[in-house]
């Protein structure tokens, strides 16, 4: 590709000034590239990438509950999307304060966490009313996303109204500078304009990839572009038809590969290498989906085997399983709560957790006599792989 061709791909460096600095802000071109992305180089790999997204996709008709699947998995990605921004909660602290109980990291921590999963079902639940993935509904899951907690001073729901900047301590000294403040409902709306147009030549996981850092340099709010960013990755796949149910994340590969991420999304602004980044997002689908659905087989195969374990205890079977069941879709259980939600009395919960923990199946976390809470050790270990803090 020659030099000018490269330099059609970059945008505009703009002068502003910040707290008496003066910097450049990036603001993007439009999309698609121009010149039009050479999808050559790429076809194997695509073709890779949406078959094991559709091997993800079809799992959603033989799981026996997809929504007890999802229910961890969006538990999981959460996890994963506030660690790759700096917060410390685990699996384990989002079930505590899920479950009022006392997690082990700060509150706001966790808050954040639980924030995602809000703004996630929030996302969900509007793209199946029909409503378009649009800057409207963008700026609703921000809103839900950043409701509570440290990020509720941030502007929930609106754009930006002032410059912000990556890395770096001040504007002068940044990694990268979005564009300046009054450009960004202009750079948006091509965005949007970008999502609705039907655009046969880009296949849908190349167009996922090219709006996930569109997004990302226009950095819209104030906070929590990276979160809602790659929310907007799988809220496509869904919107488009390409998954039932939002079983995609990428921010295991993202925070695993997070140095390489961050110089591929430069490169872009900075040389227009769109080929090299789509390479790297397109491998993370396939390797992601893959992981996605080996999860699941392992979960099935830890339910089925626990299953007949307890169905040889003879009498007392029926109330473990049905334990069992709520520990599927709550892995770590206090006595009260489940007696609640379970309808069986809190002595016959106390007897099949007994009979669950001599069968090696729940351990007690606590260390108390009372207030006594039980976790699903090996179901968690499952969901857990690839979640421990940065």
């Amino acid at each position: 590709m020659s030099d000018q061709v490269e330099r059609n791909r970059l945008g505009d460096l703009v002068i502003t000034t910040i707290a008496n600095e003066t910097v450049r802000a990036f603001v993007p071109p439009q999309l698609p590239p121009n010149p039009p992305i050479r999808l050559y180089d790429l076809y194997g790999l695509l073709d890779e990438s949406n078959q094991a997204l559709g091997r993800l996709d079809g799992l959603t008709s033989i799981l026996p509950d997809t929504p007890l699947f999802l229910y961890m998995y969006v538990r999981k990605e959460a996890i994963l999307s506030s660690q790759i921004e700096g917060t410390q909660s685990s699996l384990s602290d989002l079930l505590l304060f899920e479950s009022n109980e006392s997690p082990g990291v700060p509150l706001n921590d966790v808050q954040e966490v639980s924030n995602y999963v809000a703004a996630m079902y929030h996302g969900l639940k509007r793209l199946r009313e029909g409503f378009p993935l649009s800057l409207r509904l963008m700026r609703e899951i921000h809103e839900v996303l950043l409701s509570k907690g440290r990020g509720s001073t941030k502007q929930p729901g609106e754009f930006r109204q002032s410059q912000n900047w990556i890395g770096g301590t001040r504007p002068g000294n940044a990694m990268f500078v979005p564009p300046p403040h009054d450009q960004v409902m202009a750079c948006m709306g091509d965005l949007e304009k970008f999502i609705y147009t039907a655009t046969p030549q880009l296949p849908l996981l190349v167009k996922a990839g090219l709006i996930h850092v569109q997004f990302e340099t226009i950095h819209p709010f104030l906070d929590g572009n990276g979160r809602l960013g790659r929310l907007l990755i799988t809220f496509l796949l869904c919107a488009e038809g390409a998954l039932k149910e939002p079983l995609l994340y990428l921010s295991l590969f993202f925070k695993n590969k997070r140095q390489q991420y961050y110089d591929l999304l430069q490169r872009v602004r900075q040389e227009g290498d769109w080929e090299s980044w789509l390479e790297f997002f397109l491998t993370g689908v396939k390797e992601t989906s893959d992981q996605a659905a080996e999860t699941a087989k392992l979960i099935l195969s830890l339910f089925e085997k626990d299953r007949l374990l307890i169905e040889n205890l003879g009498r007392p079977a029926a109330s473990a399983l049905r334990v069992h069941q709520y520990l599927q879709s709550k892995p770590i259980l206090s006595v009260p709560r489940a007696s609640e939600e379970t309808n069986l009395s809190s002595p016959t919960v106390r007897k099949s957790i007994s009979h669950l923990e001599k069968l090696g199946l729940v351990r007690e976390i606590t260390g108390k006599q009372r207030g006594q809470v039980f976790v699903y050790d090996k179901y968690l270990e499952i969901i857990n792989q690839g979640t421990e803090p940065l």
